[in-house]
């Protein structure tokens, strides 16, 4: 009886958790895979390809909605660059004298207030594409790039609605049309396609660190001010007094390569002269260096954008 008591009990072989690789197969046995995974780069350009008609309308609710609790509503969109310009005209072309240097100011100062507006609020839009529309993200299955994509093309929307005060304001102080204004069109596709691309980079960024979307404004305000919106960089770098790297850096600057192409394309006394070298060539190649880098560098955190 003892002897049955004191008998031990039969060891039992401890159950070994299921490694990473274990999970992996079984999930691979059974046909699974991992929610929200990146698609391949061609795989990823057609999801959003099918999805352009979303990203259309997104954009245009987006600008619909943008003003909707103002009273003046969408006439915000021409007067807020209006209000800037007239802003920057008191303190640069009055107080400094900035004007005495160029002809057409007011024509040449509003074209560079619109076009920088044009990028500036692309720029901030990108920034909180995802960190903003986390709802949207986590609760929908679609190509994440869709959305700095539709803030860049709601910019690009309200520039357009913007034109028209423009030229109004060209043709009131004196500038004649010209069959030069067709180079707006190129000019406005490259800037998109640039705008689009640095959007798409700083929503990566910014969805990994919200923080940067304080920071922007003074980054901006700065790339603002070396960029010409208020003077012209042709004048200050036929200067002697300039470094010649600085002046190379103005000269390639992206967002005042866009304004001096929209200055060349409708103001008749903004010369050919006036424009950086290979200034179209200038502007294809930021284009395309911030488009496309800009989208792969998107796409390749496509599976992270509304984790954690």
């Amino acid at each position: 009886m003892s002897q049955v008591l004191h008998t031990p009990p039969p060891t039992q072989t401890p159950v070994r958790p299921p490694t990473g690789h274990d999970l992996t197969a079984l999930a691979a046995r059974h046909g699974l895979s991992v929610s929200g995974a990146r698609p391949s780069l061609p795989e990823y350009v057609r999801q959003l390809w099918a999805r352009r008609h979303f990203i259309t309308a997104f954009a245009t609710a987006k600008l619909t909605a943008q003003y909707s609790q103002a009273k003046l509503g969408q006439v915000w969109q021409v007067m807020t660059p209006l209000l800037n310009a007239a802003v920057y005209y008191f303190i640069f072309g009055v107080l400094l004298g900035t004007k005495r240097h160029v002809p057409d100011y007011v024509p040449f100062l509003v074209t560079g207030v619109f076009i920088w507006t044009f990028t500036q609020s692309s720029i901030m839009a990108g920034t909180r594409a995802i960190a903003g529309n986390l709802g949207l993200v986590r609760a929908l299955h679609f190509p994440r790039a869709a959305l700095p994509i539709s803030f860049a093309l709601q910019q690009l929307q309200q520039l357009l609605f913007s034109m028209a005060a423009l030229i109004v304001i060209l043709l009131s102080f004196g500038v004649p049309v010209a069959a030069s204004w067709v180079l707006a069109v190129p000019a406005l596709v490259l800037q998109f396609t640039f705008n689009a691309g640095m959007s798409m980079i700083m929503a990566r960024l910014g969805a990994k660190t919200p923080d940067i979307a304080q920071l922007m404004p003074f980054v901006l305000r700065t790339w603002m001010y070396v960029s010409g919106v208020m003077w012209s960089i042709d004048k200050i770098t036929h200067s002697d007094h300039l470094p010649h790297v600085v002046t190379v850096l103005l000269q390639i600057n992206p967002a005042a390569v866009y304004i001096d192409l929209m200055r060349f394309a409708l103001i008749d006394s903004f010369h050919s002269s006036s424009l950086p070298p290979h200034v179209w060539v200038v502007a294809t190649g930021w284009a395309l260096l911030s488009g496309i880098g800009g989208f792969i560098y998107f796409w390749k955190a496509e599976e992270t954008y509304g984790r954690g």
